[in-house]
């Protein structure tokens, strides 16, 4: 199959899957039968290029990686805006990977429905959209005959929600709880080493695993934002981020970890989502958790989520949850589910 691509936003996470295209291009092409041909890029920073015929991909990577504006490479239309490249691409799936936004979902939210009504497909690693706008979003996507694949919003590539579409089709979850925000478990796995949390969290935005403002990891909005996610595509719940109980770790002291390392327990800030009858429970709250239990041993950046079943009991799964080249993936498993479905 031919699929032509559209990028929104070209910032890390684009240009993680651009890698990726071009690392795969034959690979893609000879065991699963798909051919890509990228015809738009619109990013506010690096700038917007729009041919039918197809966007050097190498070059526009080399550019935006160097800082320098893709509108210096050859194409029919340069400077479009986002709704504009969507309207006027013709692309088959778009890649929408604008930032988030927890409190209205914009500019992604707008992308997406601009782009689903035009029944075009969508992937996507907003999670402003995906957790504010889930039930509309999906139902203009099946109205319109498109796809909606969002993957990439929680346990970047690490397999969550496509992990109950093939090797555990068939269970049932129960409840899901775990470790979805890197920059909080990094900051608690130090602090059990003895150290404060102001110094540990300075640290942590030195080496850019923290922003300069902190308060979307730190006060549970990034975990909050996923388990709201995962709480509305597993139960089928229309929950919003706002009705979520949440507590960051902002409050949690060195005393206070040290304390739960000496009785055998570890603080970890957990995101749970419990189906009820009559939809679910969710909360995001720092926890300690005895060590016995597999999520008191994922240290540093690393995400990990432990699903109740029905048919297997508690399943564990461990993998990066950020990163460029482990998000870019999870939108090439998107992409390759939407050509070859």
């Amino acid at each position: 199959m031919k699929i032509n691509i559209a990028f929104i936003g070209f910032g890390t996470v684009g240009r993680g899957l651009g890698d990726l295209l071009l690392e795969k291009r034959e690979e893609l092409a000879r065991d699963y039968g798909v051919e890509y041909k990228v015809v738009a890029v619109s990013d506010i920073k690096a700038g917007s290029i729009l041919d039918e015929r197809g966007i050097d991909l190498e070059e526009a990577l080399k550019l935006a990686d160097a800082g320098t504006s893709l509108e210096t490479m050859p194409a029919q239309k340069k400077g479009l805006s986002a709704l504009d490249t969507i309207k006027s691409s013709g692309a088959d799936a778009f890649v929408e990977v604008t930032w988030t936004n927890l409190t209205d979902g914009e500019p992604g939210y707008s992308h997406i429905k601009a782009a689903l009504s035009l029944g075009r497909h969508v992937v996507t690693t907003n999670k402003g959209p995906m957790a504010l706008h889930y039930r509309e979003l999906l139902r203009l996507a099946q109205d319109n005959g498109a796809k909606l694949k969002f993957k990439g919003t929680v346990l970047s590539g690490t397999p969550a929600f496509n992990l109950f579409d093939g090797p555990l089709a068939g269970c049932s979850v129960r409840s899901i709880r775990g470790i979805v925000n890197g920059t909080t478990n990094l900051i608690l796995s130090e602090m059990e080493k003895g150290r404060g949390y102001e110094e540990v969290l300075k640290e942590a935005q030195r080496a850019g695993y923290a922003e300069a403002d902190p308060t979307m990891d730190v006060e549970g909005w990034d975990a909050t934002a996923k388990a709201t996610i995962l709480a509305n595509y597993f139960y089928g719940t229309d929950i919003k981020p706002s009705q979520v109980k949440r507590k960051g770790i902002s409050s949690i002291t060195l005393d206070q970890v040290i304390k739960a390392k000496n009785r055998g327990e570890r603080i970890k800030l957990i995101a749970r989502a419990d189906r009820t009858e009559g939809g679910a429970e969710v909360s995001v709250s720092p926890v300690a958790l005895p060590m016995a239990d597999p999520l008191a041993n994922i240290m540093g950046v690393t995400n990990a989520l432990t699903f109740a079943t029905d048919c297997l009991g508690d399943i564990t799964i461990v993998g990066p949850g950020a990163g460029r080249r482990a998000t870019g993936y999870s939108l090439l498993t998107d992409l390759l589910s939407i050509a070859r479905g």
